[in-house]
Formats: C-alpha cells, structure tokens, sequence
C-alpha cells in the first residue's frame, strides 16, 4: 500500500515551505456558540491558488529527480489539483499537462489556463480521465501526479495539520472534507503522528457518500454517480487514501446540500471570508452532528475558495 508515513510529511514540510503560503486560522464567537464548542479554522481558501492542493502539488514537483522534472508532469482534475500542479510545475519551470472533464467549473478552468497548463479535454468520466493521462503519459513521458492517491501528494497536503497545530495547540479533534482522501489521509496521517489520541473526523455530501458506506462495511464500495453541488468531492475515495481513513479511524458524517450552502453562508457572514461549498461541510457537519463534537476543541479545513460566483444556486 503506498502510503507516506509522518515522517514523509516532516520533509515534505521543509521541501515546500519556499513556495507555500503559511494560511491563518481563524474562529468566530457566534459559530462556536452554534456548534456548541470551540473551533478554529485553518484557512486553505487562502493557499497559493485558492485551495490546499497547492502543498501536495508542490512537494510532489520537487520530489522529482532533475532528469524526471524535464520531461514535465501530467494530472487529471475537475479544477483545483490541475491549478496546483501547473503552478507548482511553474516554479521548477517544467510542462504540466492537465486533463479535464468535460463540465469543470470555469473560474477552475480558467486558473488552470492561466497557470501555464497544457490542458487536454476528455468526458466527465473517472475512466475517461484515467485514460487520456495515461495517453499523455506514454506520448510525453511525464510524470503522472495523482490528485490524491499519490503517496507525495497525501505528504503534502498533511503539512497544513503540523501548521494548524502550531498555531493553535490543545485540539482534540480534527475535520476535514472528503473526496477522493488526499487531504483526509494526508491530515489522519500528520494528526496521529503528532498525537495519536486526536479524534478524526471527515465531512461527506450524502449525494457522494462512499467515504461513509467504505468505512461503514470495512472495504472499499463503488463506483457510484455523484449527486451534489460539491463539485470537489465528487470523486470515489482512492483505494490507499480509504486504508489510510479506517487505519487512523477516521469517521466519516454525511451532510447535505442544502446544508453545506447554509454553512457557506455563514462562514461568508461570521468569516468574511469566500469558500466553496465542498469546504463549507465541515461546518454543516458540526451543526448537524453537536454531539460528536462536545466537549472538544476542534480544528476544521476549509479546504478552497475558488467560487464561480455566477453560478451560485443562491
């Protein structure tokens, strides 16, 4: 199973800490007052391209021998990771390559453009993308970063927990989107390696709940069609990131849509701060869920802010 360990994600720390934004935490008197406890929020939406992906992009470009990074890295993504990897790729001044689903959020496509992507379409399938990065892969030798099964991508997406950490020491418990568990592994592995009583938590739309059904009947379920305005967390949970989820017991709390765009506006309100509505379900987990979160002191990703603004359903 390719999994990094803690010590992956201590090197990963120093591998990206030229190019990666230290993000703020931030909280607010009335959310704690409705969640019931207090929380803190480490701010990704603030990242270097909007969103965390920028860490495991980064330290997998580095990771790379200077005979690999010549011939460049290739991704497939809905929006976020592609924009992470093409920046990324853009200070080590190397090709990146990205395949995109037909149907992707345009601010993301666009931010990938922007980036200095060679962007290759293909149909909103898991198969389709899977199959033209390989296609590019053997026509340009490139190195494929997964978007989140990828041991040096869940490295560097734990480096956001050590940071929250030291910024806000005394947390018992940690919570996180879910998709495809780049994040989700990479935060379960850098948590329990700082302390290994912290308690886990991840935050899943029930229109794309595999995260929860995986871990519900011990093995990975799939595939599914996703059904959900969370267009970053749409994806089946990786095989090595759903391991790395039951080895660290991570539990899995199903929120919906309607609520994930009410936490959203009120993280706009209590914040003043822009995140998608993937991040906001950290927050609609915690007013759905209280109990699970009593008595604790709790750490919440907001994993982006990259929101098409025109497309809101509100």
């Amino acid at each position: 199973m390719n999994l990094p360990g803690f010590a992956d994600v201590r090197d990963a720390a120093a591998r990206i800490a030229l190019h990666a934004h230290v993000t703020p935490a931030m909280r607010s008197d009335r959310i704690d007052g409705l969640v019931g406890t207090p929380v803190v929020f480490k701010c990704e939406n603030l990242q270097r391209g909007g969103a965390f992906k920028f860490r495991g992009a980064t330290n997998a470009v580095w990771s790379l021998t200077d005979e690999e990074a010549a011939r460049g890295v290739v991704t497939h993504s809905s929006g976020n990771h592609g924009n992470a990897l093409a920046m990324a790729a853009r200070t080590r001044g190397i090709p990146a390559h990205v395949v995109i689903p037909e149907g992707a959020v345009k601010t993301k496509v666009d931010a990938i453009v922007a980036a200095g992507a060679i962007v290759h379409r293909c149909a909103p399938t898991t198969a389709a993308r899977e199959a033209m990065a390989f296609a590019v892969q053997a026509s340009t030798g490139a190195t494929l970063i997964h978007p989140y099964a990828d041991a040096r991508v869940m490295a560097g997406q734990g480096t956001l927990v050590p940071e929250l950490f030291r910024q806000v020491p005394g947390l018992d418990a940690v919570l996180f989107p879910i998709g495809g568990g780049g994040l989700a592994s990479g935060c379960a592995i850098a948590a329990h390696g700082i302390d290994p009583a912290i308690a886990l938590f991840g935050a899943e739309p029930e229109g794309a709940d595999d995260a929860a059904r995986s871990l519900e009947a011990d093995q990975r379920v799939g595939p599914f069609v996703a059904d959900t305005i969370c267009d970053g967390l749409r994806t089946l949970i990786g095989e090595p990131n759903f391991h790395a989820l039951r080895d660290h017991g991570v539990v899995a709390l199903r929120v919906s849509d309607a609520e994930s765009i009410e936490a959203m506006k009120l993280i706009w309100n209590e914040l003043r701060i822009v995140v998608e509505v993937s991040s906001a379900t950290v927050l609609a987990a915690m007013l759905r869920y209280p109990d699970r979160f009593a008595g604790r002191r709790v750490g919440a990703v907001l994993t982006g802010g990259n929101v098409d603004l025109d497309a809101l359903p509100w």
